[in-house]
């Protein structure tokens, strides 16, 4: 795999070895996605647009597959091969290429990082991928895909996310430098909470840190407690904050937390359900 190192600052032909295949026309239906591609969705408008240029120009670029039992399994290009058959073409253009699961891997997530068409989130599991999968160290992980090590530790920490926040991410309503304010919090709950709030108000990233600080001095100043009941939980998502239901032999009360009045004002709109100017 030496010839692997560095490979995203020479491009994505450095990567490709040398060796038995060549340039075919495959039929799409014979070529099959990459089960490991770290890109999980693609925008559909997008793809429209690729298809219509394919439509008038053929696919330009080929594909990059192996061979497969079955047929073939795509290594780079599944946008390419996804518009392709949107656009109704029978056969494209494919460069096979018979590789380890190690170098398709590398392959697919070098041709996605060059073209920035990875969510930070893809890129991290990635990287998982990489090091679970077949014992990579960060510091190689960084030296394949042309990182510094730093670089692909931070990436990974976002794995450490709650879902909610996770999903913000991978959708872009939140953006790395977001992520990792909102990983100053260790309470997951409240993580949850503070992100859906980010999200909302659109908040900066020295915003975030400054809203991470105040949270995390607050929670530290009351006594530990049980995990929220699911109640709490569905309050605590929908207002962006943390709530308690305490309760007593008549009945209880609802405490809800906040910590500026900006997040005060918001929580009462969102219970008389108003909008915030």
């Amino acid at each position: 795999m030496q010839g692997l190192r560095g490979g995203l600052g020479r491009g994505l032909d450095a990567l490709i070895p040398r060796g038995a295949g060549g340039m075919q026309e495959i039929e799409v239906d014979r070529i099959a996605p990459n089960p490991a591609q770290p890109r999980k969705g693609f925008d559909s408008t997008a793809l429209d647009e690729l298809a219509a240029s394919i439509r008038e120009h053929g696919l330009l670029q080929p594909v990059i597959v192996s061979r497969a039992p079955s047929g073939y399994t795509l290594i780079a290009g599944e946008r390419r091969w996804r518009a392709a058959k949107l656009a109704g073409l029978a056969t494209v253009p494919a460069l096979v290429k018979d590789v380890s699961p190690l170098a398709a891997l590398e392959l697919a997530l070098v041709e996605n990082l060059q073209r920035a068409d990875l969510s930070p989130i893809e890129e991290a599991a990635a990287y998982r991928e990489l090091i679970d999968g077949h014992g990579i160290t960060q510091e190689q992980v960084g030296a394949r895909i042309g990182r510094s090590r730093v670089s692909v530790a931070n990436r990974l920490r976002l794995l450490s996310l709650p879902p909610g926040a996770r999903g913000l991410l991978a959708d872009g309503q939140l953006s790395e430098g977001h992520a990792r304010a909102l990983l100053g919090c260790t309470d997951l709950v409240l993580l949850e909470a503070l992100a859906a709030r980010v999200a909302v108000e659109q908040l900066s990233v020295r915003s975030t840190e400054e809203l991470v600080r105040r949270a995390v001095r607050g929670s530290e100043t009351k006594p530990e407690r049980a995990e929220p009941s699911g109640t709490e939980e569905e309050l605590q998502r929908a207002l962006g904050t943390r709530v308690q239901i305490v309760r007593s032999r008549r009945g209880g009360r609802l405490v809800i937390h906040y910590y500026d009045d900006d997040q005060l004002a918001g929580i009462v709109g969102s219970l008389l359900g108003q909008e915030r100017l």
